[in-house]
This record gives C-alpha cells, sequence and structure tokens, in this order.
C-alpha cells in the first residue's frame, strides 16, 4: 500500500499548494454564493413563499432555503475548475507524465479528484461560516453530519468534470462546455426552489430537475445539515458519481483516450 498512499499524498498536496498560490480563486468560490445569498436572495424573498417541507420542521426564510444549493454550487464551480487545470496540465504535458505511473490509472485519477474535493469541502465550511455571522445557520452538529454529505457530493461533482475534461483536446473548449454543464445544472435543479414550486410552473421541468444529479446533492446536504437522511438521494447521487467515473476511465484509457491525442 505504500506507492498508493505516497501518490496520495503527493497528489494532495500537488492541488493543495495550487490553491494556495490561487488565493484568488479562493476568493471568488465565495464571491458567487455571497452574492446570490446577500444580494439576489434579499430580492426573491418576498416574491417565493415557502411552505413546510422536509427537512425543515417549520416556515424558514429564502436565505435558509438556499444554503444548501449555494453550497452545492461551490462544489460545482470547484469541480469544474479542478478539471479546468487537467486539460492545462494535458497540454504542457505534466498529466502525461503523472498517468504513466505505475500506478492503476483509476487511482491515480482518484487521488486528483480527492484533493480537489477537500479544497472544496473548506471552501464550503468558510461560506457557511460567513453565513453564521449573517444570522443563518444550522445546529452545530448539522456542520459535522454535512461533512459526509458535503464528501460525497463534491466526489460526484468532480468526476463529471473529470469525465468532461478526458474528452476535451483544448483550454479555449472547456471554457464553453464548463457554461453549457454548470447553467443547467445549477438553475435545473432545487438549489434556488423546491421542486413543488417547479411543478407549478411546467410539471416537464419539474422531471428534469428531479432526474439532475446536482438536485440530489443539494437534498443530500440539505437534509444532513438539519441531520435527517435522505436515501433516495444518497443513491442516486453515488450512482451519478459511478457513471461519471466509468466515463472518465473510458475517456482517459490509453488506447482512446489521453495518451493517443497529439498537440
Amino acid at each position: 500500500m505504500k506507492p498508493y498512499l505516497t501518490a496520495l499524498r503527493a497528489i494532495t498536496l500537488r492541488e493543495a499548494l495550487r490553491f494556495v498560490h490561487q488565493r484568488e480563486r479562493f476568493v471568488a468560490a465565495l464571491v458567487r454564493p455571497l452574492v446570490w445569498l446577500l444580494v439576489f436572495a434579499a430580492g426573491f424573498r418576498a416574491a417565493l413563499g415557502l411552505s413546510i417541507i422536509p427537512p425543515y420542521q417549520t416556515y424558514i426564510t429564502y436565505e435558509t432555503y438556499i444554503i444548501p444549493g449555494l453550497c452545492g454550487m461551490i462544489l460545482l464551480f470547484n469541480g469544474m475548475q479542478s478539471s479546468l487545470s487537467l486539460v492545462y496540465d494535458r497540454e504542457t504535458g505534466s498529466m502525461r507524465l503523472l498517468l504513466t505511473a505505475p500506478l492503476p490509472r483509476g487511482w491515480l485519477l482518484f487521488c486528483k479528484l480527492l484533493g480537489s474535493t477537500l479544497i472544496s469541502v473548506l471552501q464550503v465550511y468558510t461560506f457557511l461560516i460567513i453565513a453564521h455571522l449573517f444570522g443563518i445557520e444550522a445546529t452545530p452538529l448539522g456542520y459535522l453530519a454535512a461533512l459526509p454529505a458535503l464528501l460525497i457530493s463534491g466526489l460526484m461533482l468532480g468526476t463529471l468534470g473529470l469525465a468532461l475534461s478526458s474528452f476535451i483536446k483544448q483550454l479555449e473548449n472547456f471554457a464553453g462546455v464548463m457554461n453549457f454543464v454548470i447553467f443547467p445544472m445549477f438553475f435545473l435543479s432545487s438549489a434556488l426552489y423546491p421542486l413543488w414550486k417547479m411543478a407549478e410552473s411546467s410539471s416537464t421541468l419539474r422531471d428534469i430537475c428531479a432526474v439532475n444529479p446536482f438536485t440530489h446533492a443539494v437534498e443530500l446536504i440539505r437534509f444532513a445539515l438539519y441531520l435527517q437522511f435522505n436515501l433516495g438521494a444518497l443513491l442516486w447521487t453515488l450512482l451519478a458519481t459511478c457513471v461519471f467515473m466509468a466515463l472518465a476511465l473510458w475517456g482517459y484509457d490509453p488506447a482512446r483516450g489521453l495518451t493517443n491525442r497529439k498537440g
């Protein structure tokens, strides 16, 4: 196991050092959800009434409702940005060197994925601390219970970015694909409004939101923050993680993926 642990430590440390040297990435990850929390939520509060829905036991403010969705936003954007670095590493040749290490390709990709996910979780907890200062809080145990949900959700969204990066040849193309994936996933989910609200306007859109893996990642975090377990959200998130990881492994297969590409 020593070579595996050495690779895990080295790749995770590399991700941490890259994050430390890119402080603007940390700030940008917090600015987006804070703008939604402090600006957009204030305008939507009066327009969007929320009834008592699980896991909440009473009426809640709109700011309270969107906190899990904004946590998911951080995980989603950071997962995509981490995958953007993979495309850059491939263009510079460092990714090719990494994947030629005498270890299973799946383990090397998992190490990269785990490192970026841990950074994402750190950013989420920083955001939750700031939200707490503005009076939007969960129970103390809820923050602890949310950790597994954040890790699982972060891994799922990270594998999505990993799968996308395996099929994109140039750095310039990845930015467009990111926008094509990120915004539909975010807006067609329960991050900003519950599914029953979506059903009032369109049952088709509600069904799309219901099968969106991001919706289930958000609901997994939402229930965990209030010390409740959502089995359906967990299973759907794990299934999506397995599918995306399989696509990433297929895309990075040397027979058809990274090592056959030139330039």
